[in-house]
């Protein structure tokens, strides 16, 4: 495996793991200093989004500043066709509609009130989702890739990121 995934695997764990050792162990403590756990506390950002906070530092230290930018223009790839969106757009509610109406629960109200506040929170999780694949797909799958088919370099992948999420189970909030 490459020398570069090591410090990436270090970073990413060690933020993540460190902090929920920190809000096992120390709850009330953690909480009297950053407040509860909510997506705004620094804590969760440090600790959701290391994948991406260490493949941003490790390619800015690694390569430099122009290679940092050529990394975040990723963002702006749309390599999907237009109906491929329009399916998640509107695709993926009509089925979640569609087993609710199946389940009998299609008539009741929506789990927030107005309706349309689900906005901010889906502008929010279209925004800040791709932070935690910039380190994934982004940085970690292609050194995966260099040694691996990409079936095993995904299955490789998929494996320790279920191991990284693992503390998420473990802190309420």
């Amino acid at each position: 495996m490459t020398k570069k995934l090591i410090p990436f695997w270090a970073i990413t764990f060690g933020l993540t793991w460190g902090i929920a050792t920190l809000l096992i162990l120390f709850p009330d403590q953690i909480a009297t200093l950053f407040g509860e756990l909510t997506v705004s506390n620094p804590l969760f950002i440090l600790a959701v989004y290391s994948p991406g906070i260490a493949a941003v530092l490790l390619i800015w230290q690694t390569y430099g500043f122009k290679s940092l930018g050529s990394f975040l223009k990723r963002l702006t790839l749309w390599r999907a066709p237009v109906w491929a969106w329009l399916f998640i757009i509107l695709g993926v509610p009509a089925v979640m509609y569609l087993g609710a109406a199946l389940k009998g629960s299609a008539g009741e109200p929506l789990p927030y009130s107005p309706w349309y506040q689900v906005l901010p929170a889906l502008a929010l999780a279209l925004f800040l989702g791709p932070i935690e694949e910039f380190g994934w797909r982004g940085f970690a799958l292609p050194l995966l890739q260099r040694k691996f088919s990409p079936f095993w370099a995904g299955l490789i992948l998929g494996v320790i990121w279920m191991v990284w999420h693992i503390p998420a189970f473990l802190i309420g909030g």
